[in-house]
């Protein structure tokens, strides 16, 4: 597993049409940014297989996950993908170790087992002092790092990550985006960050796409897109918020 991605996306909705090829290098992070609208959430639901395409495929590892000519699909469930949303949509009726249990029980793991494995999942990550909580005992960015855990615990080649900061309040951004980095550093896969924040590329991600109208406008690394930006959209994206 290395989560080596290549994905040529196009989706039809109406007078918005995503039109975009995307590439994910083995172990790496790629930031996803754009405006509102820019297309950037579709791009990684098409990847997951929760929006279907019009046209193109999605391979990972060398496996074809979705390839519109082909006809071929593999359903959401049974794709090696992880995926984590804004929202971190924890089971609420389930304490911490449980929800991290939950995403292992999916691999076969059976009850007792499942249990031992989160308990040292959550140690690892630093949150083992929260693994009798509920969900709604938590901060946001308490949850997040918990619905990151849930994921990664599930060992997908890839994991997707949609917006996991944008609820967080700003004065505690920085010590989540340490947190999250640190989770990613062990993770064996890649994974592909949707962002609106620049600081958020900076601090996870080895490359930048930058999406605008469905279309990739540029790529590389924040350093060189800074250097010699593509379009005005590049410039106004990545001067906001440094």
């Amino acid at each position: 597993m290395s989560g080596a991605l290549e994905a040529v996306l196009r989706v039809d909705r109406g007078a918005f049409a995503l039109d975009a090829a995307l590439a994910v290098a083995p172990g790496s992070v790629v930031a996803l940014m754009g405006r509102n609208g820019a297309g950037k959430t579709t791009a990684v639901a098409a990847v997951a297989g929760l929006v279907p395409l019009d046209a193109g495929r999605v391979v990972l590892d060398g496996a074809v996950l979705e390839d519109v000519a082909a006809r071929a699909s593999v359903p959401p469930e049974r794709r090696p993908v992880g995926v984590v949303q804004q929202q971190a949509a924890l089971f609420p009726h389930l304490d911490v170790r449980a929800n991290v249990a939950f995403g292992l029980r999916t691999r076969g793991m059976r009850g007792r087992a499942a249990r031992e494995r989160a308990d040292a999942l959550l140690a690892e990550a630093g949150l083992a002092a929260f693994a009798d909580r509920r969900p709604s005992a938590l901060s946001g960015g308490q949850a997040a790092r918990v619905a990151l855990v849930r994921t990664l615990a599930r060992e997908p080649a890839l994991v997707l990550l949609d917006e996991p900061l944008a609820a967080i309040d700003a004065e505690l951004r920085p010590a989540l985006r340490d947190a999250v980095r640190a989770q990613l550093v062990g993770f064996a896969g890649s994974a592909l960050l949707v962002t609106h924040d620049v600081r958020d590329a900076e601090a996870l991600a080895d490359e930048v796409v930058v999406l605008d109208a469905g279309r990739v406008v540029q790529r590389g690394s924040l350093e060189a897109l800074r250097r010699d930006p593509a379009a005005p959209i590049v410039t106004r994206l990545l001067a906001e918020q440094s």
